[in-house]
């Protein structure tokens, strides 16, 4: 279910996941300024089931909310897998079940016969003027018997797409994000374009892909509904199924069979 911005509620083998969850008004250390929701969220915290994992990739506002992890925590109490130097930080914000994990290191999940292996992505990671990259920034592979999903976080085009690929093999799943991605010449380091993100569709060999990180908050300088549009294009130009790299409407569900 893609709830919006980078929120998204995986589903799998009994397991209830969310990543990056943000249902905050604002992508802000602050209640009154800051990058504000264009669309609300697609499930508010009450409707979602029960949430035993939250990952979160880095340490960024609109990615690692503080009373989104409270309220989650008051209402779930789920694990939180983040990247090296960010258990203190999600402590302070009420989570109490944590692990931090390098690159390349794993949790696993013995009831549900899930492994969740945090992964390289390429980005930095700051809470305010004097912090910057002092935490580390990941994306997430989880795989059971069943499936095997990629949840890169936020990240620029770079070789890990293929390290990644190389490491896991057959991706069923990925989510790759599509916004935030202009000026070109300053994001490009930090953030995907749509033909970027469908590149690293193919890098990875992933059988569908799911667009994320656009639609919600005014982050950069394209408009807010372009990216769905220049993921057509992208697919256009790469001959890439419509069906296998979609954008879901805010607050829809699919099945991956």
């Amino acid at each position: 279910t893609f709830i919006n911005h980078a929120t998204h509620l995986v589903q799998m083998n009994g397991l209830n996941i969310l990543t990056d969850p943000i249902f905050s008004e604002r992508a802000s250390p602050f209640s009154w300024v800051g990058p504000k929701r264009a669309r609300k969220p697609g499930m508010k915290i009450g409707e979602l089931p029960r949430i035993d994992l939250v990952v979160i990739s880095h340490n960024h506002y609109d990615h690692m909310d503080a009373k989104s992890i409270e309220l989650l925590t008051q209402k779930f109490d789920p694990v939180f897998i983040v990247p090296l130097g960010n258990a203190e930080l999600i402590k302070d914000m009420g989570a109490k079940k944590i692990l931090e994990l390098d690159w390349w290191e794993e949790h696993v999940i013995e009831k549900n016969q899930t492994t969740v292996t945090v992964v390289p992505t390429q980005h930095w990671s700051s809470r305010g003027l004097f912090d910057r990259n002092e935490a580390l920034w990941c994306g997430f592979v989880i795989k059971n018997k069943f499936k095997q999903v990629y949840y890169s976080g936020d990240t620029g085009y770079g070789e890990h797409f293929k390290k990644i690929s190389e490491k896991f093999g057959k991706i069923d799943l990925s989510f790759l994000p599509i916004g935030a991605y202009e000026p070109r010449w300053f994001m490009k380091q930090q953030h995907m374009n749509p033909d970027d993100a469908v590149q690293a569709h193919l890098d990875v060999k992933s059988a569908k892909t799911i667009g994320t990180h656009f639609g919600t908050f005014q982050l950069t300088n394209e408009g807010i509904d372009d990216p769905v549009e220049a993921l057509k294009v992208a697919r256009e130009q790469k001959k890439i199924d419509p069906n296998d790299f979609v954008a879901l409407e805010h607050g829809q569900t699919i099945n991956i069979e």
